[in-house]
């Protein structure tokens, strides 16, 4: 084994010195991760399914495009603020009950530390969310924007959405060390039905 190898084992990682190191807690990105799936799956199923309810009334590229601009413009900014609440709502619970628990069992400053390092952030879940849900909504705008015909288009944004409805699934699930063909089912078919419709 190279000398900056490290080694995997049942309890952890083994370190260059040979020693058992500490294990990735994959739950610290349990925060952001969960904002940015729930950000790009959002902006991905809202504006796909925005541009395909403009484009089964009217046939127009340009009106089908402004229309699921609007709707990443106005979502990006509606997830920011709510996870950005929501979280701070739930950062001053776990701050409450810390103070609490500190009282009960006379903790010591270190241990609190500790367990602010754990907290929430609202703003990192924010603009995580944000960032995401652009990123989402811009799939059917780009594959929209380039199509001609109306059948087609709407075709391509659906088979867009689709695909990145897999990508994202398998990319939460890879960063989550989770399951990745549970993971990508699940988003697939939670997110997919809303553009059946205008294509049925």
């Amino acid at each position: 084994m190279a000398p900056n190898d490290t080694k995997l084992t049942i309890g952890g990682v083994i370190g260059q010195d040979g020693t058992a190191a500490e294990p990735f807690d994959y739950a610290k990105r349990a925060q952001w991760l969960r904002a940015a799936v729930l950000g790009a799956n959002d902006g991905l199923v809202s504006t796909a399914s925005l541009m395909m309810g403009v484009g089964a009334v009217k046939s127009d590229a340009k009106a089908m495009v402004l229309s699921g601009f609007a709707g990443l413009v106005a979502g990006a900014c509606s997830m920011a603020i709510g996870e950005f609440v929501s979280v701070y709502s739930q950062y001053d619970i776990e701050v409450a009950q810390m103070k609490r628990e500190k009282l009960a069992t006379g903790g010591s400053s270190d241990e609190e530390r500790e367990s602010r390092d754990r907290l929430p952030s609202p703003l990192q879940a924010a603009v995580a969310s944000a960032l995401a849900f652009a990123v989402g909504a811009m799939v059917p705008l780009l594959a929209a924007a380039f199509i001609g015909s109306y059948r087609v288009r709407l075709g391509v944004v659906a088979a867009a959405a689709t695909t990145a409805l897999a990508v994202f699934g398998s990319v939460g699930a890879v960063l989550g060390h989770a399951p990745v063909g549970r993971s990508c089912g699940r988003v697939v078919v939670g997110g997919g039905w809303p553009w059946r419709s205008p294509l049925g």
